[in-house]
């Protein structure tokens, strides 16, 4: 059973995530966290030891649920394709996943620490790698169940996918147009169907 200090911590958490995840560390204020949650500035700062500790850890949050649903479509029944476009159908609506987060925190957080803030940088780094990772795996089995065929690596050829998803998601949050997130996923699928299946 968790005890009270563990339910507000994990509250705090859940809580600041969306917030912090939509404005930014930076943009982030003390009063704007201890508005989202009820909480004075000191008990925040009774469950964590600053504002960067708190912001880490509401990324970890949110990254936890991405990582949850990614795992979720990548390991559905089926082959490497069908797993595939279960990840392209679950990135069909990443704006609408990712919208009571306060928007996609790969992208969100990974920009607005770039300059300053190394923790949460590097975090999001790490995050990058571990979904590219994710896709790897899925396509080194493709290739060892002689069911698709890549031009690349597996690990590469993950890369380039995360990196056309990631600049659909980029430009649609920029643009406020879901158009650039519905067409590349669209595009992804034939490419994938023409490209790589056996």
């Amino acid at each position: 059973m968790t005890t009270k200090a563990e339910r507000t911590t994990a509250f705090i958490i859940k809580t600041v995530a969306p917030v912090f995840n939509k404005y930014g560390y930076m943009g982030t204020s003390m009063s704007d966290l201890t508005e989202a949650t009820g909480l004075t500035k000191g008990a925040l700062y009774g469950n964590f030891e600053n504002k960067e500790a708190l912001a880490l850890a509401a990324y970890e949050f949110s990254i936890n649920r991405l990582f949850e649903a990614i795992d979720e479509r990548l390991n559905v029944e089926g082959s490497s394709l069908e797993k595939l476009f279960s990840l392209t159908k679950f990135y069909r609506n990443y704006d609408v996943f990712t919208r009571d987060m306060g928007g996609c925190p790969v992208l969100n957080v990974g920009v607005d620490a770039r300059h300053n803030n190394a923790q949460l940088s590097a975090a999001a780094r790490e995050t990058i790698k571990i979904i590219e990772g994710k896709i790897a795996l899925v396509l080194e089995e493709g290739v060892k169940n002689n069911e698709l065929r890549l031009p690349v690596t597996p690990l590469q050829f993950a890369k380039q996918l995360y990196t056309m998803l990631q600049g659909a998601i980029a430009m649609s949050t920029m643009s406020g147009d879901r158009k650039y997130l519905m067409n590349t996923v669209a595009y992804l699928e034939v490419l994938v169907q023409k490209e790589i299946k056996k």
